[in-house]
């Protein structure tokens, strides 16, 4: 697991809000810093994806384990 600077919960969260608070909370964050997402909604992967490339932040790991799903985005420099 990639190391990250900041957590975000977003689990019990649906469409769109995991990708809502995301955005929120790379604001807080400087280019090259990294998000760790943690979401229980199944389309919060093609939501990431779509986001990363939408937004030019680097979706760096993404995963899978016991119906959670795990995002790790670095924000742009």
């Amino acid at each position: 697991m990639a190391n990250f600077d900041k957590e975000l919960d977003a689990r019990g969260l649906n469409c769109p809000l995991p990708i809502l608070r995301t955005k929120k909370a790379l604001n807080d964050l400087t280019g090259g810093q990294t998000l760790r997402v943690v979401a229980t909604d199944p389309g919060a992967i093609k939501d990431f994806q779509a986001f990363a490339k939408q937004t030019g932040n680097e979706l760096v790991e993404s995963g899978e384990a016991n119906g959670e799903f795990t995002f790790v985005l670095r924000k742009k420099a």
